[in-house]
């Protein structure tokens, strides 16, 4: 069962108790080049990340980058739509 090319938007859980540990993660974001985009969400202690990517796999790697523990909350597999964009995938 392979991910890879399929985009996948995931959402974590990560202790963000200051603006260091902020910065911290969000540098360690912007360096991984799977991710098209992510929403750190400080209040909630929420980090969201969308790419193609295997998503225990980004976990494992935000986790070794950043040295705090990761907990996955959700994945949501996103198909490409014919316009280009991307919706949401029907359930089954």
């Amino acid at each position: 069962m392979s991910h890879k090319h399929q985009f996948i938007c995931m959402t974590m859980r990560m202790n963000i108790d200051c603006d260091g540990c902020y910065r911290k993660i969000r540098r360690a974001l912007l360096q991984m080049q799977e991710l098209e985009s992510h929403l750190i969400e400080r209040k909630q202690c929420r980090v969201s990340v969308c790419g193609s990517f295997v998503p225990q796999d980004m976990a494992i790697k935000i986790r070794r980058k950043t040295n705090r523990r990761v907990e996955i909350l959700e994945i949501k597999e996103v198909e490409a739509s014919h316009d280009g964009g991307t919706d949401p995938k029907p359930p089954s």
